[in-house]
């Protein structure tokens, strides 16, 4: 990897003629930074695409070809790219619904609004794979024909598909109405019963897998993508609360349909993981968000209070015992300017930290979290905007160590105050690291923060570097601080000219 032409394909700064120049020499990785500019011209567009096909398809994902530019025969992957953001031909469809390679077919089953006379050849096809793939994204008429097909694959694929009819999810729960699948991966290569723990590398079955003849892992599988599937019908899912496999109680605690009854049931589950999935669900009533906070586990307690809905008065008891951290909390951030008042004048510290964690704040609230005497409460409140450089000063004048960085990720902290945190005894490692990408760091900052191994790399790649620092990070032995130094907008262009071949 060529560290130095890679950070300059990267430059926003690179002039058009030294991108050009840079297109005859790219490699694959110089390549892929090309094709992520914004400023790339159509000329440079197509120049790239014409030199591997893996650009092409970068490319065509971003949008910068139309069907005019690819040869479907020559660049098969970079077609089935634009087939897959709809800019395709309806002829590339049909050539490649009957392509020899099996993985092309695939990749098309894959993509949306294709002509209806390749959607029945793909759901016709001989692999089993392309029918699953078409059965994974296709449309609700297709979805609902290939819920009879007998194999047990293609059925779990439509039970995953968010486009597949309710009434036929509900069939594929229940079995109802549906003829038994005749086959499984399972069973197509192994006599039954057969228990399939551990695969080969060539085998693509996962362990557990296991048939008896009624393909019991890939009805187990297809259940629980249904009862995954938002479109399927709450009540068809409600009867699954108390099932014996952990994995489908489990697909029913995050669902948005959630009734009281089944949420009831869920609360008492004796799995952890259950619980804490069923304590983050907007959909889970008050009576039953009161029971999970009292959970034994702190997990369950901790996602609890990540719940939108979440009663003020439950959130901030459960900040007083459970560790939930100096993150924007969805309850918090809803709270009216009434409930703001009343949480910053909270006794205890990590409400008053929560609420230290929007960025909002009106400034008497902002303001007097900023003077508060708790060094967890000061961490969450420093990078508010509007704080005065006094403000900040006196943050690490009264708690240091404990402050420093969060106070040098703040949009309005000075140059100078950035050289104050920089120069700190002791240092703080990840202060440097915020002051290197920060907006308002000058040289002499930006000097001490090369002297830090992890913020050297993003202190070479800030413009306020000065020239001839950029020019000797350049020979860097670490590549990725030479290659941010190519990257940096103020290397000057007669020293890009001279580092393409």
């Amino acid at each position: 990897m060529n560290h130095i032409l890679c950070g300059l394909a990267a430059n926003p700064a690179l002039p058009a003629e030294l991108v050009d120049r840079l297109i005859t020499v790219a490699d694959d990785e110089i390549a892929t930074e090309l094709a992520a500019r914004p400023d790339l011209g159509r000329a440079q567009a197509l120049a790239l695409a014409a030199r591997d096909e893996d650009t092409a398809v970068h490319l065509a994902y971003k949008g910068r070809l139309t069907s005019a530019d690819i040869d479907p025969v020559a660049q098969p992957q970079a077609a089935l790219a634009l087939l897959d953001t709809g800019a395709g031909l309806p002829e590339w469809a049909r050539r490649f619904a009957t392509d020899p390679v099996t993985g092309r077919r695939e990749k098309l089953a894959a993509c949306r609004d294709l002509p209806p006379d390749v959607t029945d050849t793909l759901a016709a096809d001989s692999e089993i794979a392309v029918v699953a793939e078409l059965a994974l994204w296709t449309t609700p008429d297709m979805a609902a024909r290939l819920a009879r097909h007998p194999h047990a694959e293609v059925r779990r694929a439509v039970a995953a598909n968010e486009a597949t009819p309710p009434a036929v999810l509900e069939m594929l729960l229940t079995g109802d109405g549906l003829p038994p699948a005749r086959r499984c991966l399972v069973c197509d290569r192994e006599r039954t019963p057969a228990a399939h723990a551990h695969p080969h590398p060539a085998d693509d079955l996962p362990p557990g897998a296991f048939c008896t003849g009624s393909h019991e892992s890939t009805v187990h599988e297809m259940r629980r993508q249904a009862l995954s599937n938002p479109a399927t019908p709450a009540r068809a899912a409600a009867g699954f609360a108390g099932h014996s496999s952990a994995l489908l109680r489990w697909s029913l605690a995050a669902r948005p349909d959630l009734s009281p009854e089944v949420g009831g049931r869920l609360v008492d589950d004796p799995l952890p993981g259950i619980r804490g999935d069923l304590a983050e669900n907007p959909a889970l009533d008050a009576t039953h968000l009161r029971a999970l906070a009292t959970d034994m586990d702190p997990d369950v307690r901790r996602r609890l209070a990540h719940n939108p809905r979440v009663p003020l008065d439950l959130l901030t008891s459960l900040a007083g015992n459970t560790k939930i951290g100096a993150t924007l909390l969805p309850r918090i951030a809803a709270a009216t300017p009434a409930e703001v008042e009343s949480l910053a004048r909270s006794p205890v510290p990590a409400v008053r930290m929560l609420l230290a964690a929007r960025r909002d704040l009106p400034p008497g609230t902002r303001d007097a979290l900023a003077a508060d005497t708790d060094a967890k409460v000061l961490k969450s409140i420093a990078p508010h905007p509007g704080l005065t450089e006094a403000r900040l000063r006196d943050m690490i004048d009264r708690h240091g160590v404990r402050v420093l960085a969060k106070v040098a990720t703040n949009p309005d902290a000075s140059p100078s105050l950035l050289e104050h945190v920089t120069r700190h005894d002791p240092p703080v490692q990840k202060a440097f690291r915020e002051v290197a990408r920060h907006r308002n760091a000058t040289a002499p900052s930006l000097l001490a923060c090369l002297t830090d191994r992890q913020a050297r790399p993003m202190a070479a790649a800030h413009p306020a570097l000065p020239v001839p620092v950029i020019v000797e990070l350049l020979g860097d032995a670490e590549g990725r601080v030479a290659e941010a130094a190519a990257a940096n907008p103020s290397l000057p262009p007669a020293m890009m000219l001279k580092l393409i071949p």
